[in-house]
């Protein structure tokens, strides 16, 4: 490997020179540019002499002569910028943390991953030969069975600055962002070597932090419980200087190793001291190291780079590893209380790369709806999972910009956060007139007329508008007289509150064509659409209770002959047409007990013969079905991540023949 990776650097800041000086230091990297936005800065020449000095981060990424970039700014755009490299074909190497949250850093890795290029987080230490040293150590069980970690990195900072990067929330400041996730990856790294893994993923967070007047961490602490009973302490803070000494212990001895994150040394060199304690008696094993402590990250991304992959080999941090780290740091924060003012839906008005919100079009199609004033995409999105309007902003927006615009919530979803988000993000976005929204309320065991009216005010406040596109009844109650359900939703719809289509989620056929028959006769608005569990597999019991199924071939019927239309959810049957379904895997309760039988597995088997004969998945050719019936069917997809959105999108290549669904079905 005699080709060189030619460097550039956004951000000409403190670890910008010692990433510099890791260059220097390597075997496959050249430093190529510096990118700054200002270049008068009389340092610039001093801290990178000889350097190509570039003027703006743009230049740098549309440079033809930088391979890849180190992103060395702010936390505030590590994301940023690093979706914008993907953009413009450049590998990049990003500053810990990679991104503010995991939800962020999903988002870089998709781009990444549609790009084909190299991206990777800098946690230095990873590649350092002490960290080898130590998994050795670890593996070859020279402390016994590893029980229990303590791991802590902390400084203080001579005074409170609220403006300084390491204080304001501006700048996503505090030490579990700066500096917290260097113990937690550690933790993780040991508990995973442990047991023969890269890295374990915790299955309990608990954590604390005192905050500052900027609403950031001044010191946090965290404990990490893992599968295997291993327990973790990990501190950190801006605001006192802790031992930073890693300790491991384990049932034969422990293991020390004093400022772990240098190798013992600082941002130049570090020897590298690792101190095995047992029986009283103490040995100390150096690596001896004399490499300048960030060539060995540089060199081992330029060896990904050169050979073609994506992501780190490990111990690096590796794709799945960082996002493991931030699902860490995110419930670390979460416990102690932390939001970013960057992160609210005042702050966050663009996308996650810093752009204004593109056009509603794109590869989702539209369609029309019966009494739906406005076009509607032919699939529908769900995000209850979604707990912050920056993390659910992100589905919301790509969502959107590949041609969607009907969004799913209710009344009871996230205890109403669902529809708080959705509100702030449609005020944010300037996009509730392009958007279908569809409202739900009066689930059980609340399931009543007046309460139709009530939670729909409630509904409305939330969802910072005066009207839903699309309205269901949650549930039914087989108790009230059908008519009052319809009175009252007529109400809503003559009060303009309701503006499109209503009728029931989890409603019978034969409920519905009494609420139709009841509207007719009394020259009421009639419901006109239905939102149950439609899907290529039928749903043999109820996944929740109360919940009814249009699958059968007597509701597909009724659904062809009344022409209502249905939005369907769990329309991918759950999992059935992955690989986590099979004859043989019966370790998920939900999945036997709602989807086995042969009929089911008869259609799953014939969804994967066509998903192999058309280059797709078998959960492709699922959807596909739903989108393809002979009524109004639009299904309701639930992505959590981009990867997910994008991977439910192929079905929409998918034009299935009338022949072809009644093979499927059977």
């Amino acid at each position: 490997m005699t080709k060189k990776i030619r460097w550039g650097i956004i951000g000409p800041g403190s670890i910008a020179k010692a990433f510099r000086g890791g260059v220097l230091g390597s075997a496959h990297c050249e430093l190529a540019a510096v990118a700054t936005r200002d270049p008068g800065r009389a340092s610039l020449a001093e801290d990178f002499p000889g350097v190509r000095v570039v003027h703006g981060y743009q230049t740098l990424l549309d440079d033809p002569e930088i391979d890849a970039v180190y992103i060395a700014v702010p936390h505030t755009g590590h994301a940023e910028w690093a979706i914008k490299a993907a953009k413009a074909g450049k590998h990049v190497l990003v500053e810990k943390p990679l991104a503010l949250s995991a939800h962020e850093i999903g988002a870089v890795f998709h781009a990444h991953r549609q790009a084909g290029t190299f991206a990777g987080e800098a946690f230095m230490y990873r590649l350092h030969p002490q960290t080898g040293k130590l998994l050795e150590l670890i593996r070859s069980g020279a402390i016994g069975e590893v029980r229990m970690i303590q791991s802590s990195f902390g400084f203080q900072m001579p005074r409170f600055m609220p403006e300084h990067r390491l204080f304001a929330s501006e700048l996503a400041g505090g030490g579990i962002l700066d500096v917290g996730g260097y113990p937690v990856s550690m933790a993780r790294l040991i508990a995973g070597a442990a047991t023969g893994q890269p890295f374990a993923d915790p299955v309990k967070v608990r954590g604390t932090a005192k905050l500052n007047a900027e609403g950031t961490d001044d010191w946090a602490a965290a404990v990490l419980t893992f599968e295997n009973g291993i327990v973790a302490q990990v501190a950190c803070a801006v605001f006192v200087n802790l031992d930073n000494v890693l300790r491991i212990h384990g049932s034969e001895g422990r293991i020390e190793v004093p400022d772990f994150w240098f190798a013992g040394g600082d941002r130049t060199k570090g020897l590298g001291r690792i101190d095995i304690i047992k029986g009283g008696k103490t040995e100390t094993i150096s690596v001896g190291e004399e490499r300048h402590v960030y060539s060995f990250e540089a060199d081992a991304a330029a060896e990904a780079i050169l050979a073609g992959r994506q992501e780190f080999a490990a111990p690096g941090m590796s794709w799945a590893d960082s996002l493991g780290n931030a699902r860490v740091l995110d419930l670390w924060r979460k416990d102690a209380g932390i939001e970013f003012v960057v992160e609210t839906p005042e702050r966050r008005t663009h996308t996650i790369d810093n752009r204004p919100l593109g056009e509603n079009k794109g590869p989702i199609a539209k369609r029309s709806v019966p009494r739906l004033g406005k076009p509607a995409s032919v699939v529908a999105l769900g995000f209850e999972d979604f707990r912050t309007f920056s993390s659910g902003a992100i589905m919301l927006d790509a969502f959107w910009e590949r041609g969607g615009n009907i969004f799913d919530t209710a009344f009871v979803y996230g205890a109403g956060y669902t529809e708080t988000l959705f509100g702030h993000w449609h005020r944010s976005r300037g996009t509730r007139d392009g958007a279908v929204v569809i409202g739900k309320g009066a689930h059980s065991p609340l399931c009543y007329p007046d309460v139709i009216g009530k939670q729909l005010t409630q509904s409305l406040d939330r969802l910072q508008t005066d009207y839903v596109d699309v309205y269901f009844m949650h549930r039914d109650n087989l108790d009230v007289p059908v008519g009052e359900f319809v009175d009252a939703m007529d109400a809503e719809v003559k009060a303009g509150r309701i503006r499109g289509p209503f009728g029931g989620s989890n409603w019978t056929r034969e409920r519905f064509d009494e609420a139709i028959a009841y509207a007719e006769r009394t020259g009421k608005t009639k419901p006109m659409a239905l939102s149950n569990n439609f899907a290529l597999a039928e749903m043999l019991e109820p996944i929740w209770a109360g919940c009814v199924t249009a699958s059968t071939p007597d509701f597909r019927q009724w659904l062809i002959d009344r022409q209502v239309t249905n939005f369907s959810w769990s329309s991918q049957g759950r999992g059935f047409f992955t690989d986590r379904a099979g004859r043989d895997k019966r370790d998920n309760e939900e999945l036997v007990r709602c989807w086995y039988n042969e009929q089911n597995f008869g259609r799953r088997d014939r969804a994967i013969e066509l998903a192999q004969k058309l280059g797709k998945s078998p959960i492709h050719v699922a959807l596909a079905y739903v989108l393809a019936q002979p009524f109004p069917s639009i299904p309701l997809i639930g992505p959590r991540t981009l990867d997910e959105l994008d991977d439910s999108l192929k079905a929409l290549d998918i034009a299935l023949t009338p022949e072809q669904l009644a093979w499927l079905a059977g």
